[in-house]
């Protein structure tokens, strides 16, 4: 049974006392019907309320809390995972474009070594120059193989990045060297006398011989390849005219400098058709066979000059 119960002394008390206990008051009764004994419990509402409040309150504030802590957790692994996908993509995109450069410096590395390729002639010439001339022109062998990179750890992408910007640092590198080297083959190849001046009979080698005028001793600093008035005369190699005119016992004559301390000698030319300066090809006409200067007949004396000073053409040319 409960009843509303009301202290009699609650009237006589200060007013603060009293506003305190001002608030209703509830009393449980219990009762043992064996023993007779009765028990009273006594409630003040507003405590009971606030306890009450306190208790319901506390799980629900408790469980707000979590769903915000989840929520925030929530939207961290997604901004996590947002960030993971623009780095997975733009590593992708820089792995490929690694890849792809590398393929490019293959491609170009393997490009220069069929350009390094030279016709048989050349090759031939320049193997017969002097080793002064080629290590001058090469600075040392001229290879363009590309040996194997070491095997790396890819176990992560870092480490798979790294290898592959390794790798095309020394493709880079390979590169530059690889084409230096071929440049410089090339230009030794475009600069040494590879192919005869003109086709006609060799009448007279290099070295001492009989002067053909006088029958004295004298020696021969070129070839004479005798050959029909107006027989075109072809450059030997690519260079620069140092001298088109007439020049004494070589009558007309044409001096091309080649590079690399080589040069080339024209004389007894009938006509000319390049002047100080020009830049010829190997192959370019430059003059024809004539009979000027000292000579007994028809024919083109060829010097090759290393140096300035001439060496034997048929040890370039070959026979």
């Amino acid at each position: 049974m409960v009843r509303k119960f009301t202290s009699p002394f609650a009237e006589g008390l200060p007013r603060s006392v009293g506003k305190l206990m001002s608030s209703p008051r509830y009393t449980l009764l219990l009762a043992n019907r064996n023993t007779g004994v009765v028990r009273r419990f006594t409630f003040v509402r507003r405590p009971l309320i606030i306890g009450a409040l306190v208790l319901f309150a506390g799980p629900t504030l408790v469980g707000l809390g979590a769903r915000w802590a989840g929520k925030a957790e929530l939207e961290s692994l997604r901004s996590t995972t947002a960030t993971l996908q623009v780095e997975n993509e733009n590593y992708r995109a820089a792995t490929g474009e690694l890849a792809t450069q590398i393929a490019s410096l293959q491609e170009a590395i393997g490009n220069l070594s069929q350009q390094a390729e030279l016709d048989p002639a050349t090759r031939a010439a320049i193997e017969r120059l002097p080793a002064v001339v080629k290590s001058r022109a090469m600075g040392g062998s001229v290879g363009i193989g590309l040996s194997q990179p070491a095997e790396a750890n890819v176990s992560s992408p870092e480490s798979t990045f790294g290898v592959l910007k390794d790798l095309l640092g020394v493709l880079e590198d390979r590169l530059i060297s690889v084409r230096k080297g071929v440049e410089d083959r090339q230009a030794l190849a475009a600069a040494t006398p590879s192919i005869w001046p003109l086709a006609g009979w060799l009448t007279s080698s290099y070295g001492s011989r009989k002067d053909p005028m006088d029958g004295s001793a004298d020696f021969h600093a070129g070839l004479d390849i005798a050959a029909d008035r107006g027989t075109p005369v072809q450059a030997t190699a690519d260079g620069t005219v140092q001298v088109a005119g007439y020049n004494g016992n070589y009558g007309n004559c044409i001096e091309i400098l080649h590079g690399y301390g080589i040069g080339t000698r024209f004389g007894h030319l009938s006509s000319y058709t390049v002047h100080v300066g020009s830049h010829v090809k190997r192959g370019d006409v430059i003059g024809y066979v004539g009979a000027t200067g000292r000579t007994t007949g028809y024919h083109l004396h060829y010097e090759i000059l290393l140096n300035g000073q001439p060496i034997n053409p048929l040890k370039v040319l070959g026979r």
